[in-house]
């Protein structure tokens, strides 16, 4: 058991200068006049808010308050004629802005600006095509409304795990599913983009249309422009059995072995895991999220999870939107993500994670009410074999690594330093001691949309990243996307 720091939190909160995201005067007038023209741009199927209207605040506002910043004014596009106007106006302007989609990006300034808000909440539409077995999805959804939109259909697409995150950034970025074992990361399902470039240009990005550019839509972020919707191959969805089971702190250690057990022994692709751990309260949780792409429970597979006795459980057979809606999940506190890759989760890695939450949750929370949670996501090692070349994984290795999602949440912005020192550390941490017990993690992708900002782009993107900025200086050759938050290439 590691030992407590010996500096104490009141003096490292008070020689910390933490950053301010006021904007002057002169940066307000420009602001304000990008705002008017937009104003007057856009058609009636759009709108423009300030502050002081109701709707502004819901479009600034984010799942982690960490992540909002107040803005000049926020911007409802309806259309994509409307977002070609609104970019080539940020653009010339040289104006700050910010696209939000679901508002779940845990980096301050991603999703959120001081300049113009762009909130894509009216591109809410979900259109099935029965003939192809794709789905055309607006990047204003959270992926909830995605679920429930193709449910009667019979059919599903592989999309986020926890409710309330938003399709934009995810599918941007990655994206680890229910279903990844069966089909892979979200971005490799996706067959097409319609993308506003930043020139205002409206395409359609296929692998046929610009090789190149799909490429780099699938995993790159928001360094080409701003995607509308999305197109998504879809899978025949049943029922599915699963749900949750919430542990107490002496159970850790069965359930802990549990866990190992699952993770070195069980290669159905339809089973899948995250196992929590969580220190709250004065005491650390272990909540195991159980997932079978089945109705009916699997034999053998989560048996030693169900024989432990839990605190709380709800587990059933149920809708697949059902399972995701009846996960515990937190927000409406400010929050920093950090993770991970790793080959495996052996034992002893599993030890090391439950140490972490326990010692920072004992460190940190009597002072800042800290929340402290770290995820084990285990997937096949087979995970990035679905998909071709993406810009997320740089390398389609075989065995894939499985991200650990390190999540600290917390209410006071004076420890928004502390916190971030402590989940560097932390990472570093588990880092250092999975590459001691022989993991082969040197140069190991990490996952972009759990990745603590300020992670150098060669830890995201490896050996995509020179490629990439070609395809950025292609088409953004004037540097508008660099206006708006995110990892940039």
């Amino acid at each position: 058991m590691r030992s407590l720091p010996y500096v104490g939190l009141a003096f490292l909160a008070q020689k910390l200068v933490l950053p301010s995201y006021a904007h002057t005067d002169n940066a307000t007038t420009a602001y304000s006049s990008a705002c008017n023209q937009i104003q007057h741009a856009v058609s009636s199927a759009s709108a423009v808010y300030f502050p002081g209207d109701a709707q502004y605040v819901e479009d600034i506002n984010h799942w982690a308050l960490s992540s909002i910043q107040e803005a000049e004014c926020s911007v409802e596009p309806g259309t994509a004629w409307d977002v070609a106007a609104i970019i080539k106006i940020v653009g010339s302007t040289r104006t700050p802005f910010a696209i939000k989609g679901g508002g779940h990006a845990s980096n301050p300034g991603f999703s959120s600006t001081t300049g113009v808000q762009i909130f894509m909440t009216r591109f809410s539409n979900v259109t099935y095509n029965a003939t192809s077995g794709t789905a055309t999805i607006g990047m204003g959804l959270i992926w909830d409304d995605v679920y429930a939109a193709l449910e009667p259909h019979g059919v599903n697409v592989v999309g986020g795990r926890s409710t309330g995150v938003g399709v934009a950034g995810f599918s941007l970025g990655g994206g680890y599913s229910w279903k990844t074992n069966q089909f892979g990361l979200t971005l490799d399902s996706i067959t097409e983009f319609e993308l506003v470039k930043p020139n205002g240009e409206i395409v359609q990005v296929n692998a046929q249309s610009d090789a190149d550019l799909f490429f780099g839509l699938r995993g790159g972020g928001n360094n080409f422009g701003i995607v509308t919707h999305i197109t998504m191959k879809t899978h025949p969805q049943s029922q599915v059995w699963g749900g949750f089971m919430i542990y107490t702190e002496d159970q850790i250690p069965a359930v802990s072995s549990a866990i190992a057990a699952f993770c070195a022994n069980v290669t159905d692709p339809k089973a899948a895991m995250i196992n929590t751990v969580s220190y709250t309260m004065n005491t650390t949780l272990l909540v195991s999220l159980m997932f079978y792409d089945e109705p009916n429970q699997p034999v053998g597979i989560f048996d030693d999870f169900l024989k432990i006795p839990a605190l709380e459980a709800n587990v059933s057979t149920q809708s697949f939107l059902s399972l995701l809606q009846g996960t515990p999940s937190s927000a409406d506190a400010r929050a920093y993500f950090d993770t991970v890759s790793l080959l495996e989760y052996t034992p002893s890695m599993i030890a090391a994670i439950v140490n972490e939450s326990t010692f920072w949750g004992t460190a940190l929370t009597p002072s800042s009410g800290t929340f402290i949670s770290y995820a084990i996501e285990p997937f096949l090692p087979t995970l990035y074999t679905h998909g071709s070349n993406s810009a997320y994984p740089p390398e389609r290795v075989n065995p894939g690594y499985s991200p650990l999602n390190l999540y600290y949440a917390w209410t006071d912005s004076a420890f928004d330093g502390i916190i971030d020192q402590t989940i560097k550390e932390s990472s570093a941490r588990l880092t250092s001691l999975a590459e001691a017990e022989g993991q082969s993690i040197q140069g190991a992708a990490l996952y972009p949309n759990y990745a603590l900002a300020g992670t150098p782009l060669e830890k995201l993107y490896g050996g995509n990243l020179e490629r990439l900025r070609e395809i950025r200086e292609r088409v953004d050759p004037g540097g508008v996307m660099g206006l708006a938050g995110g990892w940039r290439f």
